[in-house]
């Protein structure tokens, strides 16, 4: 790097090739973080201007829009494998972090079952009850009664529901255990069951520490580090879809389980008969 003499003689001491690599990683997430802030913005605008005068199909297209461009005003890529079984179906995914509602919706838009607490986030937590998602008290252990009713009652009208059975983000190698109560909405509807798994990498890790939103992390921190990431990409696979005649729900949860992390462990390749 070419040294610039001082007024005095002495060589300028050159910036450290990291600090500049920091302040062009802060930049860039200022830059992204501010547009992914308009974009939010116009979401919920469609969200209570739009969606009041808009079918249900018409509503999912703008999801699916809206989650696209989300995820590339972010600086994420997306990278969608398989095909998507046609509604209605219940897709069970394993899960990393926030992101993964934008990933999936991006590629197939679903109502999701997601923990009441994000109903309280400021202005997303509007926007995703806007799109259908059906809360539930995780701490409650009736409450996923309540919510397996509905989500059946969704299936039944047709609708694509998505939810993620480990009830808690990982690390994204390694899947937790799966809660099988859920999957009891496909198997009562007769309705297919279709494994989802999502994998994040990015240039330095087939599975990126980006989009964790583990333990203490705060969601800011969280989304810091995603619009921090260089080269970040959601990699979203359609698994087998796998029939729910005649298969009790723990069998039906270790099955789906078991199909998704050897997707993970095959860098989310193809999976065969």
């Amino acid at each position: 790097m070419p040294r610039r003499p001082d007024p005095a003689g002495a060589p300028a001491v050159a910036a450290h090739p990291s600090a500049n690599a920091g302040r062009v990683e802060r930049w860039r997430a200022v830059w992204r973080l501010g547009r992914a802030t308009l974009h939010a913005l116009y979401g919920g605008w469609i969200c209570a201007v739009v969606f009041p005068f808009l079918d249900d199909e018409a509503r999912m297209r703008r999801v699916a829009w809206w989650a696209r461009r989300m995820l590339d005003v972010l600086g994420i890529g997306l990278e969608a494998r398989g095909s998507l079984q046609a509604a209605p179906v219940l897709l069970v995914s394993n899960h990393v972090s926030w992101l993964d509602i934008l990933a999936i919706d991006a590629v197939r838009p679903a109502r999701f079952v997601s923990k009441v607490d994000v109903r309280r986030w400021p202005l997303l937590g509007f926007m995703v009850a806007c799109g259908g998602t059906l809360f539930i008290e995780r701490e409650r252990k009736r409450d996923a009664l309540r919510v397996v009713h509905q989500v059946a009652a969704a299936l039944h009208d047709g609708a694509t529901v998505a939810v993620f059975p480990e009830g808690t983000t990982g690390a994204g190698a390694t899947l937790l255990p799966f809660h099988a109560n859920l999957l009891q909405a496909a198997i009562s509807t007769a309705t297919p069951v279709q494994p989802i798994a999502l994998r994040y990498a990015d240039a330095g890790a087939a599975f990126s520490e980006a989009p964790w939103y583990l333990d203490d992390t705060t969601l800011l921190q969280s989304v810091w580090q995603v619009a921090s990431a260089d080269a970040l990409v959601a990699h979203v696979t359609a698994l087998l879809p796998v029939d729910t005649a005649s298969i009790e729900r723990r069998r039906l949860a270790q099955t789906v389980r078991h199909d998704i992390q050897r997707a993970l462990d095959a860098g989310a390749g193809p999976i065969s008969a």
